[in-house]
């Protein structure tokens, strides 16, 4: 009776390990799926759920899943319109760029550094030109330097997507005493509206896209406080307007 005994408590001993065994394998099942879930799409997760719920549970347990259930968060994407518009407003920023160089080489090229410079930004291309190269003191009839730079930045103005061009004059603080223009403001205009009409003279531009402002000395660079500030702010300023918003990009 006592060996009996002795064998049966053996047997006991022994019997834990297959429920042990079942519990580690239903507790490493589950770890997957659950790491699973947050590197899977919903699809994947249902297929796994219902292969190790028919493998370790019949069909039915706690990897079961049900319609009625949550479903997985999918991540939103952005709407094909998005995307489209997003991709032109880079395509535009890279169009501008690579026009700014090419101006910023002729430029350079010509030994135009203190007469000419250009500036990237949200609102455009701006390509900044020197009065005192264009324009005599107090007159808005362009001279000779001037007109030659007029026509050499109309080719860079012809682009394929064409854009709007704002061309402005801009004068300092020291106020005219002129028969012909009674006001900066007057002279700066029309310092403008001369120095676009030399640069329509190129065929391939479309006058209509073409538009002339003045803001005498309302709008300066630098402070009017010296000789050579003075000098910056008496300027013409070619902007190429961009046709897609850049100004997210800068």
């Amino acid at each position: 009776m006592r060996r009996k005994k002795k064998n049966s408590e053996e047997h006991m001993s022994e019997s834990w390990l297959l429920p042990y065994a079942d519990l580690l394998t239903l507790l490493l099942a589950l770890f997957i799926v659950l790491f699973a879930m947050s590197e899977i799409d919903t699809k994947t997760y249902k297929e796994l759920a219902r292969v190790f719920n028919e493998e370790f549970s019949g069909g039915k347990g706690i990897l079961e899943h049900n319609d009625s259930s949550v479903d997985m968060p999918v991540p939103k994407e952005e709407p094909e319109e998005h995307k489209e518009e997003a991709d032109k407003n880079v395509q535009e920023l890279m169009q501008l760029t690579a026009l700014q160089e090419r101006i910023n080489k002729y430029i350079s090229n010509n030994n135009l550094t203190k007469s000419i410079e250009t500036s990237l930004s949200g609102e455009g291309l701006y390509i900044t030109i020197t009065n005192d190269i264009s324009f005599e003191s107090g007159s808005a009839e362009v001279k000779g330097k001037g007109k030659d730079i007029a026509k050499d930045v109309s080719n860079f103005l012809y682009t394929d997507p064409p854009h709007e061009i704002v061309i402005s004059g801009h004068t300092d603080d020291i106020p005219i005493h002129d028969s012909v223009y009674k006001s900066n403001w007057e002279l700066s205009v029309m310092r403008a509206v001369n120095f676009m009409r030399i640069v329509l003279q190129n065929d391939k531009l479309e006058p209509k896209r073409f538009s002339a402002k003045g803001f005498g000395e309302h709008n300066p660079l630098v402070p009017n406080t010296s000789k050579e500030n003075r000098a910056k702010n008496r300027r013409v300023e070619v902007l190429i307007l961009p046709n897609y918003d850049i100004k997210s990009l800068q």
